[in-house]
């Protein structure tokens, strides 16, 4: 957003109404809400096998996450975003549950690789077979491991999917 004294340019999407002449610009508070935790997800690493290499990849200098306003937490409360990366077992369940239920409102959680999405090769006692049994997963990333690329692709539809959802008033009351 570029904002001088005669016009105010902004991005335009659709709903922002770009006035001329004044330093006003028109939008709802969705819009606005939704920019703001768009561009600063705080992802809590969950990494439990090879995934967490390829996630870790992402996080390096050469694929840049900065540049979405992605900073890796080490803490859930100041976490928005949980990356599942792995295989889980039935005795980790309680523990991704805690860190998921510390983690602040609204809360993502993307699964990385084919054991968090579905279990993978391991069909067996120990093995959950998909993290949504246990949590409401908002992003499946498939591969095994996934690449960094699928991982940034899955990181920009949950972005998209924040850009739709609407404000709760109820937050602040």
């Amino acid at each position: 957003m570029i904002i001088d004294g005669t016009t105010a340019l902004v991005e335009v999407e659709e709903g922002v109404k770009i006035i001329p002449g004044a330093n006003t610009i028109i939008t709802s508070i969705d819009k606005v809400v939704n920019w703001g935790r768009v561009s600063s997800l705080w992802p809590m690493a969950f990494g439990l096998a090879c995934c967490a290499i390829e996630m870790m990849t992402t996080g390096s200098a050469h694929y840049d996450l900065d540049r979405f306003g992605i900073i890796f937490r080490g803490s859930p409360r100041q976490s928005d975003v949980v990356i599942i990366a792995g295989t889980v077992t039935k005795k980790m369940v309680p523990v991704i549950r805690r860190v998921y239920d510390q983690m602040p409102e609204p809360r993502y959680v993307m699964a990385m690789g084919s054991c968090a999405c579905s279990g993978g090769i391991y069909n067996t006692y120990s093995t959950v077979q998909g993290v949504d049994t246990f949590l409401p997963v908002d992003v499946y990333i498939p591969g095994c491991p996934p690449r960094p690329e699928a991982l940034m692709e899955g990181i920009i539809k949950l972005q998209e999917k924040i850009k739709k959802e609407h404000f709760k008033w109820s937050m602040w009351r």
